[in-house]
């Protein structure tokens, strides 16, 4: 019944936010800024092979899912180097299985919530410092969480309160935004890396960025979830806590541009360890072996480049320890994508995009023993494991009708989901509607 509600509660969202915002003035000579967005999400797929099922199989059986969330973006310039960021948010709706049974989840806007009432929470609120380091200064234009003006080209940035980490690292213009890309978690960031963040992809913390003119240097430190998954926040932030690391060069390569981002991680959380639940002997359970402090470590390497004019590309790896269970973002110990973005000034209309990826994604030795062994995450765990890469593509088609108004048309085909090549293929068609102002 809840789920029915959604559509409705879309309709009447998508109604009010663009009442309120005609009469906003989202710029007011870069002091303030107010923006919004409203982007639902429907999904269905069909029945599919699936011999035998866990406690967090994807259900063989059709499904048909639709997710919502709606943001007001707040930004204030408090003086000429301190500026504050508020983000209300309303988010609803629930995927396939609650969540479960693809490491690569189709719904870049869905969390892993136990309810599909839309919800009301402070999705961001923090401060940004900038120090120019140089006299030279570039023109910013406003959007969402960027006020409009100069800025200085070569700055050091703080960043301090609530936010996701990912609003900063992994960054790449082809892939990274569900709202308008590719909507599959591995391809919207890397895959491997499990930042830290609440159910609903948030964290507390502080990023630290140098940028000069072609490179930028960022340094994050923030908290974990108390638990997998879950809904609050660690405060032993000596044992445990998110470090992460990434460097960013910018060039130029036969006229145009392209950008190379490295990425270290170090988590420290109160997390199980594969081996030693498989020791434990029986069904391995990850609770008994959960320790503070325990480390997850990995790398990202992540690549965009342009083309033409209209064509651009991307590829990501990513790499992780696989030792320890996933703690925050999904059950991927390796993963590896790439895919193009297509504007459509190719055939006549230049705000349309094409879109079309593929990632293949994998465990490690003690991630798939343990899930042989009979053995579940909080987001994967079919009972046994007849293990294979998880391979996902995905392709997408966004059609802009008006200046706020946008519908995608996608598809993705999973294959060997949850890494079980006893289960499957089954595919993803989606319907999205984006609004924004």
């Amino acid at each position: 019944m809840k789920r029915v509600l959604i559509l409705p509660i879309a309709g009447v969202l998508a109604a009010w936010l663009p009442a309120i915002a005609q009469d906003a003035a989202t710029e007011t000579d870069g002091r303030w800024s107010i923006h919004f967005q409203a982007t639902s999400i429907g999904q269905h797929h069909g029945s599919f092979d699936s011999p035998y099922e866990g406690v967090n199989s994807l259900p063989p059986h059709p499904e048909s899912r639709v997710s919502l969330t709606a943001t007001i973006f707040l930004a204030y310039r408090v003086n000429s180097w301190t500026e504050l960021v508020v983000d209300p948010e309303v988010a609803g709706g629930k995927g396939f299985g609650a969540v479960t049974g693809i490491a690569g989840f189709t719904n870049g806007e869905i969390p892993r919530v136990a309810s599909a009432t839309p919800t009301l929470y402070p999705a961001r609120a923090y401060l940004r410092n900038t120090w120019a380091l140089d006299p030279q200064t570039e023109m910013v234009e406003g959007g969402p969480n960027q006020l409009s003006g100069a800025q200085p080209v070569c700055r050091f940035t703080l960043i301090t309160g609530k936010f996701a980490i990912t609003d900063f690292f992994d960054n790449n213009q082809y892939s990274h935004d569900p709202r308008r890309q590719f909507m599959n978690w591995s391809l919207m960031s890397n895959g491997a890396w499990d930042y830290p963040a609440d159910t609903r992809g948030y964290t507390v913390g502080t990023v630290q960025e140098l940028t000069m003119r072609t490179w930028s240097l960022r340094a994050a430190s923030v908290m974990e979830p108390t638990e997998a998954n879950g809904p609050t926040f660690d405060t032993r932030i000596a044992k445990n806590r998110g470090e992460a690391v990434e460097w960013e060069q910018r060039y130029r390569a036969l006229g145009h541009n392209g950008a190379l981002r490295l990425l270290g991680f170090l988590n420290r959380e109160r997390a199980g360890t594969f081996r030693d639940a498989i020791l434990e002997g029986g069904t391995p359970d990850l609770s008994p072996t959960r320790r503070p402090g325990t480390q997850k470590y990995g790398f990202g390497v992540n690549l965009e480049q342009e083309i033409t004019r209209d064509i651009g590309a991307f590829a990501r790896y990513g790499w992780s320890d696989g030792k320890t269970e996933a703690w925050a973002f999904t059950q991927i110990d390796r993963s590896v994508s790439g895919g193009v973005a297509i504007q459509g000034r190719l055939w006549g209309r230049r705000a349309d995009q094409i879109g079309v990826a593929a990632v293949r994604n994998y465990l490690s030795g003690d991630d798939r023993s343990f899930l042989a062994a009979g053995g579940s995450g909080f987001i994967i765990g079919d009972g046994r494991l007849n293990y294979a890469p998880e391979s996902i593509a995905e392709t997408y088609y966004v059609w802009r009708a008006t200046a706020q108004w946008t519908f995608t048309l996608d598809y993705q085909h999973v294959v060997n989901p949850a890494y079980n090549h006893d289960r499957g293929p089954v595919s993803v068609a989606t319907l999205r509607v984006h609004w924004e102002k």
